[in-house]
Protein backbone atom coordinates (compact mmCIF):
# COMPACT_ATOMS: atom_id res chain seq x y z
CA UNK A 1 0.00 0.00 0.00
CA UNK A 2 1.71 2.95 -1.08
CA UNK A 3 1.24 6.33 1.52
CA UNK A 4 2.90 9.69 1.12
CA UNK A 5 2.71 11.61 4.48
CA UNK A 6 2.97 15.04 4.34
CA UNK A 7 4.49 17.20 7.58
CA UNK A 8 6.82 20.44 8.27
CA UNK A 9 2.61 22.70 7.85
CA UNK A 10 1.66 25.46 10.35
CA UNK A 11 1.24 29.12 11.01
CA UNK A 12 4.45 31.21 9.85
CA UNK A 13 4.53 35.05 9.96
CA UNK A 14 4.92 36.83 6.27
CA UNK A 15 8.33 36.95 5.53
CA UNK A 16 9.38 33.71 7.50
CA UNK A 17 9.95 30.18 6.44
CA UNK A 18 8.59 26.65 6.42
CA UNK A 19 10.22 23.12 5.68
CA UNK A 20 7.31 20.44 4.44
CA UNK A 21 8.79 17.01 4.34
CA UNK A 22 7.09 14.13 2.42
CA UNK A 23 7.82 10.59 3.39
CA UNK A 24 6.69 7.93 1.06
CA UNK A 25 6.28 3.90 1.68
CA UNK A 26 5.16 0.79 -0.49
CA UNK A 27 6.90 2.71 -4.10
CA UNK A 28 10.14 2.88 -5.42
CA UNK A 29 10.85 6.38 -4.39
CA UNK A 30 13.79 6.49 -6.98
CA UNK A 31 11.54 5.43 -9.78
CA UNK A 32 8.73 8.17 -9.36
CA UNK A 33 8.80 12.30 -10.35
CA UNK A 34 7.72 14.10 -7.13
CA UNK A 35 5.75 16.71 -6.99
CA UNK A 36 4.01 19.55 -4.63
CA UNK A 37 0.91 20.85 -5.34
CA UNK A 38 -1.52 23.19 -3.19
CA UNK A 39 -5.22 24.56 -2.69
CA UNK A 40 -5.80 28.14 -1.84
CA UNK A 41 -9.76 28.25 -0.01
CA UNK A 42 -11.79 29.26 -2.90
CA UNK A 43 -9.06 28.15 -5.36
CA UNK A 44 -8.51 25.01 -7.68
CA UNK A 45 -5.21 22.58 -6.80
CA UNK A 46 -2.28 24.25 -8.31
CA UNK A 47 1.27 23.09 -9.24
CA UNK A 48 3.73 24.07 -7.48
CA UNK A 49 7.48 22.72 -7.45
CA UNK A 50 8.30 19.08 -9.16
CA UNK A 51 11.64 17.22 -9.05
CA UNK A 52 12.97 14.60 -11.36
CA UNK A 53 13.80 10.84 -10.46
CA UNK A 54 17.33 11.38 -9.23
CA UNK A 55 16.63 14.96 -8.03
CA UNK A 56 18.85 16.81 -11.22
CA UNK A 57 15.86 18.73 -12.32
CA UNK A 58 13.54 21.24 -10.67
CA UNK A 59 10.30 22.64 -12.05
CA UNK A 60 9.00 25.75 -10.10
CA UNK A 61 5.45 27.41 -10.35
CA UNK A 62 6.29 31.17 -11.61
CA UNK A 63 4.79 32.44 -8.03
CA UNK A 64 7.04 30.62 -6.05
CA UNK A 65 10.21 30.85 -8.36
CA UNK A 66 13.26 32.20 -5.87
CA UNK A 67 11.16 31.72 -2.78
CA UNK A 68 10.66 27.89 -2.59
CA UNK A 69 12.89 24.99 -3.14
CA UNK A 70 12.13 21.41 -3.98
CA UNK A 71 14.45 18.77 -3.26
CA UNK A 72 14.78 14.61 -2.49
CA UNK A 73 16.40 11.98 -0.70
CA UNK A 74 16.06 8.96 -2.15
CA UNK A 75 18.15 6.99 0.42
CA UNK A 76 15.08 8.28 2.97
CA UNK A 77 12.33 8.27 0.45
CA UNK A 78 11.24 11.78 0.92
CA UNK A 79 11.23 14.79 -0.76
CA UNK A 80 10.94 18.54 0.86
CA UNK A 81 10.15 21.85 0.23
CA UNK A 82 11.79 24.65 1.58
CA UNK A 83 9.56 27.70 1.25
CA UNK A 84 11.35 31.23 2.03
CA UNK A 85 9.96 35.08 2.21
CA UNK A 86 6.77 33.55 2.40
CA UNK A 87 3.78 35.64 1.79
CA UNK A 88 -0.22 35.04 2.75
CA UNK A 89 -0.71 34.49 -0.93
CA UNK A 90 1.10 31.14 0.38
CA UNK A 91 -1.51 30.10 2.58
CA UNK A 92 -3.38 26.81 1.02
CA UNK A 93 -3.42 23.36 1.98
CA UNK A 94 0.04 21.58 0.22
CA UNK A 95 -0.21 17.79 -1.07
CA UNK A 96 3.00 15.68 -2.33
CA UNK A 97 2.00 13.85 -4.96
CA UNK A 98 3.93 10.87 -7.22
CA UNK A 99 4.06 9.99 -11.33
CA UNK A 100 5.80 7.84 -13.43
CA UNK A 101 6.70 10.14 -16.44
CA UNK A 102 8.13 13.72 -16.12
CA UNK A 103 6.04 14.96 -19.12
CA UNK A 104 3.39 17.47 -17.86
CA UNK A 105 5.07 17.75 -14.45
CA UNK A 106 2.99 20.93 -13.94
CA UNK A 107 -0.56 19.21 -15.10
CA UNK A 108 -2.09 17.04 -11.49
CA UNK A 109 -3.78 14.65 -13.87
CA UNK A 110 -0.57 12.17 -13.94
CA UNK A 111 0.06 11.98 -10.54
CA UNK A 112 -0.40 8.71 -9.21
CA UNK A 113 -0.40 8.58 -5.57
CA UNK A 114 -1.30 11.95 -3.52
CA UNK A 115 -0.84 12.20 -0.03
CA UNK A 116 -3.30 13.78 2.53
CA UNK A 117 -2.13 17.50 2.61
CA UNK A 118 -0.18 19.78 5.27
CA UNK A 119 -1.88 23.20 6.35
CA UNK A 120 0.18 26.20 5.61
CA UNK A 121 -0.76 29.36 6.67
CA UNK A 122 0.77 32.79 6.15
CA UNK A 123 -0.19 35.91 8.59
CA UNK A 124 0.40 39.24 7.25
Amino acid sequence: QVQLVESGGGLVQAGGSLRLSCAASGLTFRTYVMGWFRRAPGKEREFVAAVSWAGSNTYYADSVKGRFTISRDNAKNTVYLQMDSLKPEDTAVYFCAARSGLAGYSSDYEYKYWGQGTQVTVSS
